[in-house]
């Protein structure tokens, strides 16, 4: 469809919804008042009208109201079509404002559509080179992204970095956002070499912008390091961490409390194991993580004026690794001791009822997001259909998964189903704490969705050898904790 006969769709959609989005405003607002489609003049006042509940609309907007929002922006577009045209630049920036809210709600398909009515009328107006393309088309590769088509978002976000280097060169920064969300697109496509190119380009550029502030580059190499621990370089992401300890030692001093989040990520590396080849970074001679996580304890005793959730996040993340490597007397004795730091007052009950009083989820490794290659690469060609994977559990006082139950929708999926029941086996959780003492948790509910084409369900009920769709069968009932026998002795501190 072409732009002009979008913005002729366009204006007879809104024709037909002016009389109920005019209903929709709150009439009892001030700002509001007397405020009705028909009764917007043409010159300043409409114009006036229009920056008014532009106004509203990001108001809605930052406090949640997507509803609101939503009809909010509606309103705008109707409007910015009657006074500036179907074809201008306030009528791309109208629809890309409903694209926006549309793609915060879930309405990835309407905001698609919106955010490439927004792109064509800006080409149409400037050129295809045109700075302004750039908010609408990373609009349109997240919505893209988010459902599900991120060969798709690949392009896109392409498209918008040449942008940039053609209108700002091509060593930009600003650029480095687009960046990332290319990265993100690459590695959901499955390219994880790819994805880690990306990231080398943007290390590159934020190397270069801080070639004479290496404190600054602080913030990129921690993004650097989670990138990385995404697309599975752990290796990589613990040179990366072990870097940015480096810098603050020498910079700041080796007890500086900046230190916390580093240590803690660094340790949090060893819970995997880099399988990748193309690494050229050696494991270190640490098996684990401990030591990282009590230096941060020790850093986070000794800083003066620490806020005190900063203390709490340093303690439960040693306590999280002896509850990972199953030293479980030495994890209930500082959760015992965070849940009495976290009972002194009204703020800290809020914490320790987000941090304690429910399972915490510590260890995961991604799910796969296709049911095929096919469904992955063809997902610019075809539409995707949604399955879900739903596992039903029981966290332990020991944070180990009990009670396991999954059912696969559509009930052919049994690979994925299984891939899914393989991996909630091995997950680890902050297990639930009533009265300083953890908790059996049952009743947990965990979905995973999945995109797949009609031609895989077909392909596997067509292959089919006996009757699918029978759920796994829960697992063997673990003996419970008051079962087990007492832990003896824990490793040495």
């Amino acid at each position: 469809m072409n732009p002009k006969t979008k913005i002729l769709v366009l204006l007879s959609l809104f024709a037909l919804a002016t009389t109920a989005l005019a209903q929709q405003v709150d009439m009892g607002s001030e700002a509001n008042e007397g405020v009705t489609i028909d009764s917007i003049d043409d010159g300043l006042a409409a114009e006036d009208r229009l920056l008014q509940e532009f106004e509203r609309y990001r108001s809605l907007l930052d406090e949640g109201a997507i509803d609101e929002a939503d009809a909010s922006a509606k309103r705008i577009v109707a409007m910015a079509i009657r006074i500036f045209g179907p074809e201008s630049l306030q009528t791309a920036k109208a629809l890309n404002n409903l694209a926006i809210v549309q793609s915060r709600s879930g309405q990835n398909d309407a905001a698609i559509q919106n955010f490439e009515s927004a792109i064509e009328i800006i080409e149409d107006v400037e050129d295809r080179l045109n700075a302004q393309l750039l908010n609408p088309l990373k609009g349109l590769g997240s919505a893209q992204l988010n459902s599900g088509r991120p060969e798709l978002a690949l392009r896109t976000f392409d498209r918008a970095r040449h942008i940039t280097h053609v209108n700002d060169g091509p060593h930009n920064i600003e650029q480095v956002e687009i960046l990332e969300s290319l990265a993100e697109s690459t590695l959901r496509a499955g390219d994880t070499e790819g994805a880690r190119d990306v990231l080398d380009r943007i290390h590159v550029l934020n190397a270069r912008h801080f070639e004479n502030n290496v404190l600054g580059l602080l913030p990129s190499l921690m993004r650097r390091g989670d990138w990385q621990h995404r697309a599975g370089y752990y290796n990589d992401e613990r040179a990366t961490y072990r870097r940015v300890i480096r810098i603050i030692e020498s910079r700041l001093g080796k007890d500086h409390s900046s230190l916390l989040a580093p240590l803690r990520k660094l340790g949090e590396s060893f819970y995997f194991v880099d399988l990748t080849k193309s690494s050229p970074y050696k494991a270190g001679v640490a098996p684990s993580g401990e030591v990282y996580f009590k230096r941060a304890v020790r850093v986070a005793k000794s800083a003066p004026d620490l806020h005190w959730s900063e203390r709490v996040s340093a303690e439960l993340a040693l306590a999280d690794y002896y509850t990972y490597a199953e030293s479980d007397n030495r994890a209930r004795a500082i959760y015992a001791e965070m849940w009495e730091l976290l009972s002194a007052d009204e703020e800290r009950l809020q914490t320790r009822a987000r941090l304690l009083e429910q399972p915490y989820l510590l260890v995961q490794k991604p799910l796969p997001s296709y049911v095929s290659s096919g469904a992955a690469k063809n997902a610019r060609k075809e539409n995707l259909i949604t399955g879900t994977i739903r596992v039903d559990y029981t966290v332990s006082p020991r944070g180990r998964v009990r009670n396991l139950r999954t059912e696969a929708i559509p009930p052919e999926f049994t690979d994925m189903q299984r891939m899914v029941h393989r991996e909630m086996r091995r997950r680890v959780f902050r297990p639930m704490m009533a009265n300083a003492q953890p908790q059996i948790t049952g009743n947990q509910v965990f979905e995973h969705s999945f995109f797949y084409r009609q031609a895989d369900l077909d392909k596997l009920r067509k292959n089919a050898q006996q009757p699918a769709g029978e759920p796994l069968p829960v697992e063997a009932e673990q003996p419970t904790e008051a079962e087990q026998p007492a832990e003896t002795a824990d490793t040495a501190s």
